[in-house]
């Protein structure tokens, strides 16, 4: 008679059976090599899709400024001669022409009326749209009316708003016993004037990219600092706008930018025989108006008013250089 036991459990430290080894593999299967054309797409298609925004940038934006800086080195008659080789002499010519500098203080002028109050104001009109209230749609929508409005037609109200005998502002400083000015003959309230048609045009869209950011906020953080006992003031001030810095520095950056091109506002406003210069004293030209009167009608000097566009560039450059180092010394020190 025999007994048959199962086999236990190898014991703890026992030798595993020699005779056993590791599992099967499975058989290798062969991946065929990609093609030079399949590696070829892999590797350049990066390329191929961000391709034609360089090409569209070196068509209008790289060769436009190279060659006016070429162009800036000759004295290019439109009309009367060929153009000649002059090197530095445009930028010489500039540099001593109190024209242009009263173009560039005229411009840095108006560029700082137009653009702090523009700011803040926009900031203050985002956060009251942010709130809860009725129509809060249709004020919103509202607040961009400025801005699709033709460029003309809001010079040419603000023309009649700002004129000297029958203007609205004039009348209200009359209905409170103040004497008429003249707006378009008086430099500083020229830039007053021309900044007030830029900001009434540019406040509601800013403050729609504004509202877009604080929609963006978390509500908890709000609500865990009115339970802490912050009002709404120190809600914006801690809360809202430490949020908003990337916003705040691309709209400080287009308006720059902006602000230092303005053309038509100031066109419209002075008008008559002298708008191309502002005024009969050049009282709000700007510099891109200058180049024109010079690159264009009546001049025609194609090559110095190419070293305009060019001082113009220069300018824009070093504001927007001052405005990312003050930009970046805030954020470090927000960061402590």
């Amino acid at each position: 008679m025999t007994l048959q036991t199962d086999a236990g459990p190898p014991a703890a430290g026992a030798a595993p059976d020699a005779g056993a080894g590791p599992p099967p593999r499975p058989p290798a299967t062969h991946r065929p090599g990609r093609t030079w054309p399949a590696r070829l797409d892999i590797k350049a298609s990066p390329y191929l899709y961000v391709a034609p925004f360089f090409v569209l940038f070196g068509i209008f934006g790289a060769f436009p400024l190279v060659y006016t800086a070429w162009v800036s080195l000759h004295d290019w008659d439109l009309i009367a001669q060929d153009p000649q080789f002059v090197g530095l002499a445009n930028y010489q010519a500039l540099l001593r022409d109190p024209d242009f500098w009263n173009s560039v203080v005229n411009t840095l002028g108006i560029f700082v009326l137009a653009t702090v109050p523009q700011l803040l104001l926009a900031l203050w009109l985002a956060n009251t749209l942010n709130r809860t209230m009725r129509a809060r749609t249709f004020f919103r929508m509202s607040a961009l009316v400025p801005n699709i409005t033709s460029t003309a037609a809001v010079a040419i109200i603000f023309n009649q708003i700002f004129s000297t005998d029958f203007g609205l502002v004039n009348w209200a400083l009359g209905f409170t016993g103040l004497e008429n000015v003249n707006w378009h003959s008086e430099r500083y309230l020229g830039w007053v004037a021309v900044s007030t048609m830029v900001n009434w045009r540019w406040i509601g869209y800013n403050a729609l990219i504004f509202l877009a950011a604080m929609q963006a906020v978390p509500r908890d953080l709000y609500e865990s600092a009115s339970i802490d006992g912050a009002g709404r003031a120190r809600q914006f001030w801690s809360i809202t706008v430490p949020m908003l810095k990337p916003t705040l520095v691309f709209c400080i950056i287009v308006s720059t930018i902006g602000n230092l091109q303005l053309f038509t506002e100031p066109l419209l406003f002075s008008s008559g025989a002298s708008s191309i210069r502002g005024g009969a004293e050049r009282e709000v030209q700007t510099i891109t108006m200058y180049m024109y009167e010079n690159a264009f009608a009546p001049y025609y000097n194609f090559g110095y008013g190419s070293a305009v566009a060019w001082m113009l560039f220069l300018l824009i450059v070093l504001i927007a250089i001052a405005n990312a180092l003050v930009t970046r010394r805030i954020s470090g020190e927000g960061k402590r």
